[in-house]
């Protein structure tokens, strides 16, 4: 078979779990266990189905303020779901209840201190035995600082979004995010592999000289180090983020092994894909693996049409018509495929998708979109590794601060 009629790499499929689905109204259907979402079984039912369909992992949403309908300020109402778990410590609740698939909690970088979630994401590392990954997110909230009191956020609407001092805000903190790996990142290494003797016969549990200080002195963070939590079993933890923009996009480019982002056709996936190459080479990282997944909201069903019907129900309950970020697809596992591998050529080496119903949803995704991918022998049928890295594809990374 010739090198242009050969069938691309596999895809990598994600869900990005939150609440009862990505729908406002989704906590209303029949399927949705509104009653059960504040509770550690409700989680792991749904990462032990995400599980069964041989995902690579499952993101899990997270904030620092109420959930609301407006982007920028927090709402009145009450006919939608608001409040949710923590993020790292559900993913550490659940993951001795699966084995294989990858769990990705999300931290706030812009109100949280790297030291803590670089010790806690080693942590969920451990627990998982390798399976742990990060999410940052960003915020330009200003409800959300107020929870803090350390900084001050400007006020920002939809009109406002795109001025000057929104965009240097916006700089500014990506610029702090980027400085955050990097502290995450040294932590993880601030202890070799080795560095634990644990010798009762001599009394000595560590060796102090494989211990490191980081010393990182940036403009947002100074870090003495080490951690207090050994190098996590995969070394470094997968990290990814989400990014709408160019500066997001420069990032995920320069900090990141996985970003998502959220194109709306094939012509956008590829130039989206080209601008993240782009700042990838120029923080020379150029010969690193670094995926790009497509975010995509899903509302899926077997009988044409019944997708769309059933999504302009759920916007009839809540009031409004749903928008997202992402593109939202609605219909058949079938069609899903079709658009994926579409997608795919253009770049994009996976997908991480949003179940519009999670009730609902996640199984069509797992039970119906996995095995028409199957078919096609565009997605795997076993898991092939223990660690989500392995499953991603990438190696484990040698420590920076070992000495040969």
């Amino acid at each position: 078979m010739s090198a242009s009629l050969a069938h691309p790499s596999p895809l990598h499929l994600a869900v990005a779990l939150d609440g009862a689905g990505w729908h406002p109204a989704a906590w209303r259907e029949p399927q949705a266990r509104p009653r059960d979402l504040f509770t550690a079984a409700y989680w792991a039912d749904l990462v032990t189905e995400s599980e069964r369909g041989l995902l690579d992992f499952v993101t899990l949403e997270d904030g620092l303020a109420l959930q609301s309908s407006h982007r920028t300020e927090p709402d009145d109402r009450t006919d939608q779901v608001r409040g949710r778990l923590d993020a790292v410590l559900t993913a550490a609740r659940i993951a001795p209840l699966t084995r294989h698939i990858g769990l990705v909690p999300t931290v706030v970088a812009t109100h949280t201190e790297p030291f803590h979630t670089s010790k806690a994401i080693a942590t969920l590392d451990y627990v998982s035995c390798g399976r742990a990954g990060l999410r940052i997110r960003v915020s330009r909230r200003r409800h959300e600082a107020e929870h803090f009191g350390r900084r001050t956020i400007p006020p920002l609407d939809a009109e406002n979004l795109d001025t000057p001092a929104a965009r240097e805000l916006t700089a500014e903190l990506f610029a702090e995010a980027a400085d955050y790996v990097e502290v995450v990142r040294r932590l993880w290494d601030s202890w070799e592999d080795d560095a634990e003797i644990r010798d009762v016969a001599t009394g000595r549990f560590i060796d102090r000289d494989k211990l490191h200080y980081i010393d990182f002195e940036g403009r947002h963070f100074s870090v003495k180090g080490p951690s207090i939590t050994p190098r996590p079993p995969q070394g470094q933890p997968v990290v990814s983020a989400l990014a709408h923009q160019s500066v997001p996009y420069r990032l995920v480019g320069g900090s990141t092994d996985i970003g998502y982002i959220t194109p709306h056709d094939t012509g956008q996936a590829e130039a989206v894909v080209a601008e993240i190459r782009a700042a990838q080479a120029d923080a020379g990282r150029a010969e690193e693996l670094l995926h790009v997944f497509g975010d995509l909201v899903v509302f899926l069903d077997d009988t044409p049409g019944a997708a769309a019907g059933r999504r302009e129900r759920l916007d009839g309950l809540a009031g409004s018509p749903y928008t997202s970020d992402a593109k939202v697809f609605t219909g058949t596992p079938g069609q899903l495929a079709d658009l994926l591998l579409e997608w795919q050529r253009a770049g994009l080496s996976g997908f991480r998708l949003r179940p519009g119903v999670i009730g609902h949803d996640l199984e069509a995704i797992t039970r119906g979109l996995v095995p028409e991918l199957q078919r096609r022998g565009a997605f795997r049928t076993a898991y092939e590794a223990d660690t989500l890295r392995g499953l991603l594809g990438f190696a484990r990374p040698a420590n920076r601060y070992a000495t040969v």
